[in-house]
């Protein structure tokens, strides 16, 4: 990813507040060219800093259970893990860390049953040697 200059950052915080935001009104709001927005966004796409746009989703608009899950490998067990959690499409993110645990992964599901069994096969990875999972009850900042 390239350095990100003073601009790229105001840019992509805006974007981040709104990524439906017209170029124009970016343009007007940094004080820059419609032309500077749209191709600093094409740029920044091109190099990997933006990945693509989604649709948020206000909170518990679709009845789902959220959760941080941290989780302990044995030895060089990584790689291994690491592609087999990719592979469940309740793990929505996974982060590698530094500390007592070695992965951080978000799981969401649509019920705490299919929470339990996510959590179960989680566990059952080879590799997986220990994890403490908290449920996420509310956001007050996203």
């Amino acid at each position: 990813m390239a350095d990100l200059d003073d601009l790229d950052r105001r840019l992509l915080a805006a974007l981040r507040a709104d990524a439906r935001e017209p170029a124009a009104s970016l343009a007007r709001r940094l004080g820059v060219t419609r032309a500077t927005v749209t191709h600093r966004i094409a740029r920044l796409q091109a190099n990997g800093t933006i990945l693509g746009f989604t649709t948020r989703v206000r909170e518990g608009a679709e009845g789902e259970v959220r959760a941080i899950s941290f989780i302990e490998l044995e030895g060089r067990a990584t790689d291994r893990v690491i592609q087999r959690l990719r592979g469940l499409p309740e793990v929505v993110s996974l982060h590698t860390t530094n500390g007592g645990w070695d992965l951080v992964a978000e799981i969401r599901t649509t019920s705490l049953a299919d929470f339990d069994r996510t959590l179960g096969r989680i566990r059952s990875v080879e590799g997986v040697v220990n994890s403490e999972t908290s449920l996420l009850l509310s956001s007050v900042l996203m």
